[in-house]
């Protein structure tokens, strides 16, 4: 993709300038189409975007807060490396925090909200040969499970989301097969049902054992034993 097309972004109705930039900046990374390690080319941002520096360097302060980019001094921004240690951090703190998510989340899902998770369960497994677009929609499907939760443990859980997003991609891309995406589709089903069920405890439970099962196979892929 030609650089330019990463910053043809609108902005949205009542959106501040700020979240604007910061916005675009963080689809463009967790999208892929900044690289892990990549330089972040503030100039052509604020041009394509017609924004000064200041809200550019602003959303670059956001997003290094948010672990998304590294910011040295005197240096160039860059997209967060993340090593294995890292990730394995983040995914212990999901299994622990997810699940309590899920739990504060029950009692605010709405019949709408189910028919959507049921939907994005559905199109996983429609999509298994589009390894990206499974990404995006099992991204989809875990934080629809949290829309009834709190917004600030939605956010932490966003974030962790965000930083991990290139393992992710990684650990897709290195372990896919008919057999790996059946596991994911019959664990997805059971949470799905344990919500409908109104059962917190056994789907906070459900959701545990899957990210944890998804961090044992990160940690045992070569491909994202190194920096991701």
């Amino acid at each position: 993709m030609a650089a330019d097309q990463r910053w043809r972004a609108q902005r949205r109705g009542g959106e501040s300038l700020s979240h604007f930039v910061t916005r675009t900046i963080r689809d463009a990374i967790v999208s892929g189409q900044l690289a892990p390690g990549e330089r972040i080319p503030q100039e052509q941002i604020g041009s394509a975007l017609d924004v000064s520096r200041i809200p550019v360097r602003e959303a670059l302060r956001q997003l290094e807060s948010e672990g998304l980019v590294r910011l040295t001094p005197n240096s160039f921004a860059r997209v967060a490396k993340l090593d294995i240690a890292e990730v394995r951090e983040i995914y212990l703190m999901r299994e622990r925090i997810e699940p309590l998510a899920m739990e504060l989340s029950m009692p605010g899902l709405t019949e709408t909200h189910l028919r959507r998770l049921d939907d994005l369960r559905k199109d996983i497994d429609a999509n298994r040969d589009n390894s990206e677009m499974v990404l995006q929609l099992d991204r989809d499907f875990h934080l629809a499970c949290y829309e009834g939760a709190p917004t600030r443990i939605r956010r932490l859980v966003g974030d962790f989301w965000n930083a991990t997003q290139h393992a992710r991609r990684a650990y897709a891309n290195a372990v896919a097969s008919d057999d790996e995406h059946e596991v994911m589709c019959a664990e997805h089903y059971l949470i799905y049902v344990a919500l409908r069920e109104g059962n917190s405890e056994q789907a906070g439970a459900l959701m545990r054992s899957h990210i944890a099962r998804t961090r044992l196979r990160l940690e045992r892929e070569r491909s994202v034993s190194s920096e991701v």
